[in-house]
């Protein structure tokens, strides 16, 4: 930063900076060709020029700067216009691959928010989509391309599939759009002032004579609509030739006929009947009608267009979830800032205070608080210390620790919640079915209203017939143009869905999302679900003979091979007593049952009760102690050792705290509990019985969950299934709605229709708020879409005019049009505010 420059930041409301120690504490050494930061210590390639040394990330990024180093030393603030040095630029973005630096956050600020703005014609093209996309539309999502153009059903542009780009830049269409809206209003403001004059005392058309004044309006409206307009004509053209009537349909019908009887009007007045001027007058023109009409029909667009990219911010405020770069650690220690994408499974990273985890891994050094909020929804930090697992995203609250990345790319968790929201978006709800059905007969039912309107008026009308009857048959055609319609399920989903990724609740499809608010019955798994999913060794209890120590030895060493959480537990507890583990050989799991192996020669099994009776084990003799443990909501199992019975373990599984309110809102939301559980029916009734559960199944083995699920639906009953695990699977996909609980295993999210990312009943209850708000949200705007048609198509036909004298303008039912469709696009925004 040159001295001038420095001096002339004042003007520009910023603070001067400061030559002192405090700003070599806070300066930042950056690569001027590429623009990343670079560690001097990190044995990064370097080189002076004019008596500086310059740190570059790679040789290529050397070689460019020494090929035309003026080139790289300075970059200008697209805000404020102020030179930087590239070098030692605190505050830098890239956007759409451009680089871009800062001489301060404020400017920073400003740019991020409004960069177009400050780009002007040096603005990035948005980026070309990748070979191979595939388009699709917002409303239809059926319709797939493999090149961009219009909807064949509704019109509306395709958009690429997928999940968006973060730097995507603004959709063409709404730049399009709004170009031509701007052009259409500059042009239709002085066709009102010149046909509506007289009715604000402006007598223009006295002033300047009715031969010229409607010349003036054929020039002002002729570019409106044969330029302006195109894209509408192109559209109801297309609804014509694949036979899909739509709002296009009728835009392009009004529009066209009121302009096209003008022109002939204008051009020819002498071809119409006197009837049309009525009482020896000139025949009426209506280019304001056909102008203003297109005006306001671009403005209706131009809001949904806006509304649709902000229905999108969802998926970038996940994407920016995501650092852009991270503190990678070398083989000697060193550390470098490097693109996140450069990042590699295996990869040591440093994450400090403030910093966001670059990816998926686990904490290998140091400890922290984790805020996980934006991607749980749970409010409180999580701690993390040696071992634990990490989430790409999330922020460190306090503690520098270092962390080995795992999943990096499209596996992280974030990149895949970004998927699943994608998808979401553009996937139907059934309720949109019924909509697409009326929408194929209302089209031509308006067609019909506005031939028999015009035939009314033509034949029964007050003077001027003619130009009453095309007013009205205008009118009925614009006043019934259903994009309200069209909007009120999409937005309402595209919407929800993104406003449930970011409180935790990831929707796979909107049927989802529908069906959930109208399910009665919730099957729940105890383990992991109502309980916290880390049970503790309670009790050991040995038979007549048989030594606690040894036996205690023996499960422990054969539940060293099992994955369970209750193995888990046994292993656990018997470390924290000091028992010894010996060899076993041969062991196997029974799925639903208990495991079994041999120690030396002698057989050994630890399971359930069903586990013993196959092996012809009796447990009478520890009936009483069984009894005692299962009523106080412990889980009982029993060791036979050489086929005879050597006594029990006990463990207990804490209920979460959050448990008992969530179970309370469920019920209050009107579902009906159900608990199927593995455990034994004692165990799983007290923990019931705690919980105000309605109904517990137990001894389950996975089939059984299927098969009780085919009962409950068999019964008449909507019935939603929450599991984590791939046992889970058959039942999850089996049930009305399928809920995958935390980060559990990958097939019981690809068969569940919601995944909450943390494991917590209060993610079913924000789901099911969320699915309730959003039927909810829908039911509204097909009730206001329909019930505004139904009472505009009567107005604009005339119905008032007998009465009142009143006739609907074709303006005034354009305008009615477009703000319909504004007022179901802010209906549908409301759920951004749902709690």
């Amino acid at each position: 930063m040159t001295p001038h420059d420095e001096h002339d930041h004042s003007h520009h409301g910023h603070a001067p900076h400061r030559h002192d120690d405090a700003k070599a504490q806070d300066e930042v050494i950056r690569d001027p060709v590429c623009g990343m930061t670079v560690d001097p210590k990190a044995g990064k390639p370097s080189l002076d020029y004019h008596g500086r040394t310059f740190h570059f990330c790679s040789d290529g990024c050397r070689a460019k700067f020494e090929a035309a180093p003026e080139s790289y030393l300075t970059a200008k603030d697209p805000v404020c216009g102020m030179s930087v040095d590239r070098a030692t630029a605190r505050h830098f973005l890239k956007r759409q691959g451009e680089k871009f630096y800062f001489c301060s956050t404020g400017c920073k600020t400003k740019f991020e928010a409004d960069p177009a703005s400050y780009l002007g014609g040096n603005k990035p093209a948005p980026k070309p989509a990748p070979k191979g996309t595939l388009y699709t539309c917002p409303m239809h999502p059926e319709v797939v391309s493999d090149h961009p153009g219009d909807c064949p059903k509704c019109g509306m542009a395709l958009e690429p599939m997928g999940v968006p780009a973060a730097d995507d830049g603004p959709n063409p269409e709404l730049i399009d759009f709004t170009r031509r809206l701007w052009i259409s209003a500059a042009l239709s403001l002085p066709l009102l002032v010149i046909s509506m004059g007289p009715m604000i005392s402006l007598p223009v058309r006295d002033w300047i004579g009715e031969p010229l004044a409607t010349w003036i309006e054929l020039v002002l409206a002729t570019p409106v609509v044969l330029w302006a307009a195109l894209p509408f004509f192109r559209r109801a053209w297309n609804s014509l030739v694949n036979r899909s009537p739509n709002m296009w349909t009728l835009i392009g019908l009004g529009v066209g006929t009121a302009y096209v009887y003008s022109v002939v009007a204008t051009l020819a007045p002498g071809l119409f009947p006197m009837t049309f001027g009525g009482h020896g007058e000139s025949v009426p023109v209506y280019f304001e009608a056909a102008s203003v009409i297109v005006a306001l029909v671009f403005v209706g667009q131009v809001l949904e267009l806006k509304a649709r990219e902000r229905t999108g911010s969802a998926i970038r405020a996940l994407l920016d979830l995501a650092p852009k770069t991270a503190r990678r650690i070398g083989a000697g220690g060193g550390e470098t800032d490097v693109p996140v994408e450069e990042i590699e499974a295996g990869d040591q990273l440093r994450v400090r205070p403030g910093e966001r985890v670059p990816v998926d891994g686990s904490v290998v050094e140091g400890q922290s608080t984790i805020d996980e909020s934006m991607i749980t929804g749970e409010p409180l930090p999580v701690e993390k210390t040696k071992g634990d697992a990490l989430t790409g995203g999330t922020i460190n609250r306090n503690g520098t620790f270092i962390m080995q990345a795992e999943k990096v790319g499209a596996d992280t968790t974030l990149s895949r919640i970004v998927e699943l929201v994608a998808k979401a978006q553009r996937s139907r709800a059934p309720i949109q079915t019924m909509v697409d059905r009326v929408s194929a007969i209302f089209v031509p039912a308006v067609v019909v209203a506005a031939i028999l309107a015009f035939a009314v008026w033509a034949f029964v009308g007050p003077e001027p017939r003619l130009a009453h009857a095309l007013l009205a048959a205008v009118a009925v055609l614009i006043i019934a143009c259903p994009c309200a319609l069209g909007l009120a399920t999409p937005m309402s989903i595209m919407i929800a869905t993104g406003r449930g990724a970011h409180e935790g609740v990831l929707v796979r499809d909107a049927e989802a999302l529908e069906r959930f608010a109208k399910v009665d019955t919730l099957i729940v798994d105890k383990t992991g679900t109502l309980t916290e999913g880390k049970p503790n060794l309670t009790d050991v209890v040995t038979t007549a003979g048989a030594d606690e120590a040894h036996l205690l030895s023996l499960a422990a060493s054969l539940e060293r091979g099992s994955e369970h959480p209750l193995a888990e537990a046994i292993v656990a507890g018997a470390e924290s007593r000091g028992a010894s583990f010996v060899d076993i050989s041969g062991f196997s799991a029974i799925t639903g049952k208990g495991v079994e192996g041999r120690a030396g020669d002698t057989p050994i099994a630890l399971g359930n009760a069903a586990m013993m009776a196959d092996l012809g084990v009796s447990t009478e003799t520890l009936k009483t102690e069984t009894e005692r443990l299962r009523g106080e909501g412990k889980t009982v199992m029993f060791i036979a050792i050489d086929n005879k019975l050597a006594g029990l373990i006990a463990v207990a599984d804490r209920i979460k705290p959050t448990t008992a309110a969530a179970i309370k809102a469920l019920h209050e939301s009107g579902l009906k509990i159900v608990m199927a559980t593995g455990d034994n029916g004692k165990t799983a009734a007290a923990v019931a019985r705690e919980l105000g559960i309605d109904e517990v199944r137990a001894d389950m083995l996975p089939e059984g969950k299927k098969a009780l699920i085919d009962e409950l639906r068999a019964n008449g009953h909507m019935v939603a299934m929450a599991g984590d695990g791939v046992n889970d699977a058959p039942a999850l996909a089996a049930a009305d709605v399928g809920i995958a609980m935390g980060t559990g295993a990958d097939v019981a999210m690809e068969s569940a229709g919601i995944t909450l990312v943390k494991g917590d009943l209060n993610g079913i209850v924000r789901a099911r708020r969320l699915s309730e708000a959003t039927i909810r949200n829908i039911k509204q705007n097909l009730a206001f879409a329909f019930g505004y048609n139904a009472l505009g198509v009567p107005l604009a036909a005339g119905v008032l005019y007998p009465v009142f004298g009143l006739l609907l303008s074709p303006m005034l039912a354009a305008a009615a049009m477009s703000l319909s469709s504004v007022s179901v696009i802010a209906n549908a925004l409301r759920l951004r505010l749902a709690r």
